[in-house]
């Protein structure tokens, strides 16, 4: 029998049914921007783009030209969003490919406005306000609100939205998820008033499930897209869907006696007579070392532990002494199989990392298997 040593199956329902219901959590007249950047979080930002907007997407987001790049590459015509910083020639593509693109630096907006008439095309630009996430943006509410003015002033350049992004919305019982709402509705409500057709953005997957007050015009939505919970706990009680399942094969089954031991630096050691398998994926592919000792996988329905330090391109598991496991049988290390269930967040957990992480790292050399949504079969 074949099998692929390492498998990243990817359920585009489920993308398209996770896009879907955070449009309708938005409500009527709300635009949902789908987060794709990372590789769509290491599901496939293609793939997940096509399924994102049958759900419901018509904004897409990147941190990168080179992200935005690809997916017109791929046919994308929607409006693409380059959220991170840009230089002079990433700059350059943000016109060719008809870019939204984020300022907060006067310098960079009338480099911006000087190209733009230089190249005979219109910059549509989004400014963004610092309200206490401490990364891009400027923190000064008289500046963003200047900004907006020379933006709208500049004849090649066109004011599109106000965005702001919030550092604790994942945090339930965090007040500076609040602070941060009170210091951006005053900017977001006079820029309204001056430009009513303007898009108004602060939400990412937390805000829109925490609180209808964070909507506004448009919403950038990116873990929860892909079925991952934006609290760290358990997306399916919050009606998501998980798109990923990571997979391997038992490669071999081997009979220990007590005080054997498996793997580097002899972590493990066999406390009686067992059995474990030897399944071919390791942190080469994404699957980190830290889950040493420290996760269980399911194989045939049943949960086992990992057991032994993992290798690059190897983990071991052990079965117990009377295992019916054989050579061949299929090992979920995330995902279902039966009644159990391994998530992302449950690793993540594991060893104080987030979900986003684990997903992100899953390696290149992992193939990509995509379960297309039934309404996309004629795409």
């Amino acid at each position: 029998m074949q099998h692929d040593r390492a498998l990243a199956r990817v359920d585009l329902s489920a993308v398209r049914h996770n896009a879907a219901l955070l449009k309708e959590r938005l409500g009527q007249g709300r635009v949902l921007c789908a987060i794709v950047k990372a590789d769509g979080y290491g599901h496939g930002a293609t793939w997940c783009a096509r399924a994102a907007v049958a759900g419901g997407a018509a904004w897409l987001g990147v941190a990168t030209a080179g992200e935005a790049v690809e997916l017109r590459r791929h046919g994308f015509t929607e409006r693409l969003l380059v959220m991170g910083a840009l230089n002079n020639e990433e700059l350059d593509v943000t016109f060719e490919e008809e870019l939204d693109i984020v300022v907060w630096r006067r310098p960079f907006l009338e480099m911006v406005a000087e190209k733009a008439e230089r190249l005979e095309r219109e910059a549509r630009v989004h400014v963004k306000l610092d309200t206490g996430m401490g990364r891009l943006g400027t923190r000064d509410a008289d500046d963003a609100i200047e900004l907006v003015e020379l933006t709208d002033a500049a004849a090649a350049l066109s004011f599109t939205g106000l965005m702001t992004h919030f550092a604790t919305a994942d945090e339930e019982d965090s007040e500076f998820f609040d602070e941060q709402l009170r210091r951006f509705r005053p900017v977001a409500e006079r820029v309204k008033r001056i430009f009513p057709r303007c898009l108004v953005h602060a939400a990412n997957s937390a805000a829109v499930l925490r609180s209808p007050d964070a909507h506004f015009d448009m919403a950038r939505c990116g873990i929860a897209l892909y079925g991952l919970d934006p609290f760290h706990d358990d997306a399916v009680a919050r009606g998501l869907r998980p798109a990923l399942t990571l997979e391997s094969y038992v490669a071999d089954v081997k009979a220990l006696r007590a005080g054997d031991s498996v793997g580097y630096g002899r972590t493990w050691t066999a406390p009686g007579e067992t059995s474990i398998a030897v399944v071919p994926i390791g942190y080469g592919d994404g699957y980190r070392r830290a889950l040493s000792n420290n996760a269980d996988v399911i194989v045939n329905g049943r949960r086992h532990p990992v057991v032994g330090t993992i290798s690059m391109d190897n983990v071991t598991v052990e079965l117990g002494p009377d295992t019916q496991v054989s050579v061949g049988d299929r090992v979920t290390l995330i995902g279902e199989d039966g009644d159990e269930r391994v998530r992302a967040e449950e690793l993540a957990q594991r060893i104080g990392t987030i979900n986003y992480e684990i997903a992100c790292g899953i390696a290149p050399r992992v193939r990509r298997l995509y379960h297309r949504a039934p309404e996309m079969e004629e795409q």
